[in-house]
């Protein structure tokens, strides 16, 4: 493998000095327990949890208004941030986010502006009234059996809901996506990714968010993670990719030639899964084929991609 200095002399990557990965949530709370933060910097070194600081309050953790603040003003540069979340909601299987509505958007940005626009009344950034809508509402699994007529695509294959490109990918690594469009479950992944691309709307142009924007030579980007492909990539398997121990982490951390953290005992799996993905992100932004994946460019602009799903 060519080295990261030579990458970087070449052109072929980006040359990031620091590596943030987040693990995201769309509760409809000011301080959702499960947003964590994690960093690893320059080329060794364990990764590093980030404190929330002070804004934390009583009630302690992050809010997705502190998040937004970093991303916004606080990022160091040359910044490499992953977040786990869905980018973008599936287009390319029916050639349109909401198939058969006349105010279906275009394409991602338009899709961030509309979802933060009808959610403008939502507190902490949540994402209630997109999934109540009386039109969007039949594109969703909700609680309660409430599914929508039109969340499975036309002769759909599975019960999972729509996919996206880039999840049909994920489930050729061995991990098992769900729907963006999917609201129920441990696997739900709709809520974080509305709240999430409510984020993006309103960094507003401020950082690129790859592969909705071209990669740049230099700079920082953001781009979309699945916390089970950098476990994968530690040698665990993505039904059992969760890691909830000290010593289970410093394992796979070392998987990935990475030193850990100090800690014994429990650990929360939304800190390990930012713990882990910051060391990932170190060492998979060095490979040039997770930037450049086959199929990209056809739906780079609606659907977005996982970094790192081939």
């Amino acid at each position: 493998m060519v080295g990261e200095k030579a990458r970087r002399e070449a052109g072929v990557v980006p040359r990031f000095d620091h590596f943030v990965a987040i693990d995201w949530s769309g509760a409809a709370t000011e301080r959702p327990g499960g947003i964590a933060m994690a960093v690893a910097h320059g080329e060794d070194g364990a990764p590093v949890l980030v404190d929330p600081g002070p804004n934390a309050g009583k009630k302690g953790g992050w809010s997705r208004e502190d998040v937004l603040a970093i991303l916004r003003d606080e990022l160091p540069a040359d910044t490499l941030v992953g977040l786990d979340l869905g980018i973008s909601l599936p287009h390319a299987d029916c050639g349109a986010f909401f198939p058969g509505w006349a105010d279906s958007p275009p394409d991602a940005r338009s899709l961030w502006a509309m979802i933060d626009r009808i959610c403008a009344g939502d507190p902490h950034l949540s994402a209630s009234s997109f999934v109540d809508h009386p039109e969007l509402s039949a594109f969703y699994r909700r609680h309660n059996g409430r599914e929508g007529a039109r969340f499975h695509a036309p002769g759909a294959v599975h019960r999972r809901g729509r996919f996206r490109v880039t999840e049909e990918r994920q489930a050729a690594l061995g991990c098992s996506p769900y729907s963006n469009f999917n609201l129920v479950g441990a696997a739900q992944v709709g809520k974080s990714s509305l709240t999430g691309m409510r984020v993006l709307h309103r960094l507003d142009g401020r950082i690129p968010i790859w592969p909705i924007d071209p990669l740049p030579p230099s700079g920082s980007v953001i781009v979309e993670i699945y916390t089970a492909i950098p476990a994968i990539a530690a040698g665990r398997r993505a039904g059992t990719s969760k890691i909830r121990s000290h010593e289970e982490l410093r394992q796979a951390l070392s998987a990935l030639g990475s030193a850990a953290p100090a800690g014994t005992g429990l650990v929360d799996d939304h800190s390990a899964d930012a713990l882990l993905s910051a060391a990932w992100l170190r060492i998979a932004a060095q490979d040039d084929r997770l930037w450049n994946p086959p199929g990209l460019d056809a739906v780079a602009s609606t659907e977005g991609w996982t970094f790192g799903a081939p």
